[in-house]
């Protein structure tokens, strides 16, 4: 039998950028498996895809567990077919100061951002690498170029990321393969994670405006999924301003950062007393609820991102600069003429 749909796996789908990707695939009719640990999010992300046209399958996976990782491939592959596309997300974090964070939570968020994307990478790769065949996209942060203060093991986290995507990347050009990995650097996004990260923050945590909605960035993975050549993509004007400065004046950031970044990542108001927790265990597991895509900032949220269409156009953009200097250059000789 032809496979006529596209086959893709999201990690992380239960909330957030994953599960906007998820709906966004489902809305081009893919198959698509949904991974993550939370119960309530994953029949709330597979009602998203179902909804929009696409077909779901829920696999409650901890992605730090390979053998979790693995096994949602293998019934992935046994109900949809080959996997044409794997885009890791899935992540948890710490809000403090690293002086107030333990070694076992430290070594929780690194097992789960960083060797969670390992262990996606590895099982997509086996797959793919076989069939010559396959895009793997790595979700990132600008915070894998620029740590901030509040997010130390977020920041090394998504930095390793950033180191292992590259290296990868060099051995598959190497070989020549026809399998692509690809990397989307996000910018401060409305996602739930403000509500369920474990904080040890006196106030409620925010993301560092500007801040745009899940979907921007849903749709930029997408886009890198279809087109993987480019190595990383830039979500965001605040990402592009970030990466700039920090390549430029990273002492100056550093600073800078040391004076606002206290509070740039704090509401006004007090950190619920009853904020859950999800680092060991799924906020929106058994007894918790659907926390959706988006977080509690919507009011302060853009569903659009200039950089982002720039980013996707470059060529484009690229002729259109080379074609206006083209004819300022014939003006000006025509003027020189006269």
């Amino acid at each position: 039998m032809t496979k006529t749909r596209q086959v893709v796996v999201v990690t992380g789908a239960s909330g957030g950028i994953g599960r906007a990707t998820a709906e966004a695939f489902g809305a081009r009719g893919a198959q698509v498996a949904l991974l993550a640990r939370g119960e309530q999010g994953l029949t709330g992300a597979a009602r998203d895809v179902e909804k929009a046209g696409g077909q779901s399958l829920v696999l409650p996976t901890d992605v730090s567990d390979p053998e979790q990782v693995e096994a949602a491939a293998r019934a992935t592959e046994d109900a949809f077919g080959p996997i044409d596309v794997w885009v890791n997300v899935a992540f948890t974090s710490v809000f403090s100061t690293f002086a107030q964070i333990t070694a076992a939570e430290f070594k929780r968020v690194t097992e789960v951002n960083y060797l969670g994307f390992v262990y996606g990478t590895m099982t997509a790769l086996r797959r793919m690498r076989e069939r010559e065949h396959g895009t793997i996209v790595q979700v990132g942060s600008a915070l894998a170029y620029r740590g901030i203060p509040l997010q130390t093991a977020y920041c090394g986290s998504k930095h390793a990321i950033q180191g292992f995507h590259e290296a990868l990347r060099c051995e598959l050009l190497h070989d020549k393969s026809k399998v692509h990995v690809t990397m989307v650097q996000m910018p401060a996004v409305n996602t739930p994670q403000f509500s369920w990260v474990l904080s040890r923050l006196p106030r409620q945590a925010q993301p560092v405006p500007p801040i745009y909605q899940p979907e921007v960035a849903a749709h930029a993975v997408v886009h890198a999924a279809d087109h993987p050549r480019r190595r990383e993509y830039w979500v965001g004007g605040s990402t592009v301003g970030t990466l700039i400065a920090n390549a430029i004046a990273p002492g100056v950031l550093d600073r800078y950062l040391a004076r606002t970044g206290f509070d740039s990542q704090q509401t006004d108001r007090p950190r619920p007393a009853d904020q859950p927790a999800n680092l060991w265990e799924p906020a929106d597991g058994p007894g918790g609820h659907d926390y959706g895509a988006h977080g509690l900032f919507d009011d302060r949220s853009t569903g659009h991102s200039l950089q982002l269409w720039a980013s996707q156009h470059h060529g484009l953009l690229g002729r259109m600069a080379g074609a206006a200097l083209l004819a300022s250059a014939s003006r000006a000789l025509r003027g020189s003429r006269r």
